[in-house]
């Protein structure tokens, strides 16, 4: 019995110096990136003096506002699509029978394995011949839907109990008020997970602003870091000032839903 306890106590302070470690690994470049931000030399994270002009530096120099703008814009409506076409089409591949079905999935998980690269050209021409280049539209349209977000949502309307649905169609419900008044709001984890996998990913994303635009009124947060540090590449503490303002929302935003993002990710795929 002790050298079982013993053994069990020596797993448990293996695996927090493991995940002590690991957290280490990535909050120490945070803490590096932040400190250098406070310093008014930028020789190194050893700070003599903090300061958080860099920061009011930073944002004046890089004229921040209408990036937040745009890039704020670009995310809420790409994602709202994306929560919205993902739990449409989710639903009917977990619950509707039709003809073709199984085609329809093995067609969505076969478009997570297409990187987004490979289909530039073709979007391009689209976006062309609508012209929707240099608007909001190219921003928002080439990732309006995601075969991502489907499968998540399948896999998870597929872990709620079919007993509920017929429940409420005895009630005299139809299949769209099944939806929205019972299923989403069990889904509401799965949507969380969503919404914020598509947020960050569209905040973050240099890609697409790039290509797609190349007028200043429309560049996003990225893309002004970007510029940013073409022209202070030599001054750290502007540079990571600006890191820390362009990263900041989407941190908050994480820490904001971080519970309701673990429940979906730890079940969805879980059969009830």
């Amino acid at each position: 019995m002790t050298k079982s306890f013993d053994r069990s106590r020596a797993l448990e302070l293996l695996n927090f110096i493991l995940l002590l470690a690991g957290a280490a690994l990535v909050l120490l470049p945070l803490a590096a990136v932040f400190l250098v931000s406070l310093s008014p030399s930028g020789v190194g994270v050893k700070v003599t003096g903090w300061t958080f002009a860099n920061y009011q530096e930073a944002w004046r120099r890089g004229n921040f506002l209408l990036a937040f703008v745009n890039s704020t814009l670009v995310a809420i409506a790409v994602t709202g699509f994306q929560v919205i076409t993902s739990a449409l089409a989710g639903y009917a591949l977990a619950r509707l029978k039709f003809r073709g079905r199984q085609a329809l999935i093995l067609a969505v998980l076969a478009t997570l394995v297409i990187p987004f690269q490979l289909l530039v050209i073709p979007i391009f021409l689209v976006l062309k011949w609508g012209h929707l280049l240099n608007t909001y539209g190219a921003l928002i349209l080439p990732t309006a839907a995601n075969g991502f977000g489907i499968f998540l949502l399948r896999q998870y309307f597929m872990t709620i109990p079919v007993e509920l649905e017929e429940a409420a169609m005895l009630d005299g419900a139809n299949r769209w008020q099944v939806l929205w008044q019972v299923m989403l709001p069990l889904a509401r984890p799965a949507l969380v997970t969503l919404f914020l996998f598509t947020f960050i990913g569209e905040w973050n994303d240099l890609f697409k602003p790039l290509v797609f635009t190349t007028r200043p009124e429309l560049r996003t947060v990225q893309l002004a870091l970007a510029e940013f540090q073409e022209q202070f590449t030599s001054s750290w503490p502007l540079l990571m000032a600006a890191v820390v303002i362009g990263t900041l929302p989407v941190v908050l935003l994480f820490l904001a839903g971080q519970r309701q993002f673990m429940r979906g990710i730890a079940t969805t795929g879980i059969k009830n």
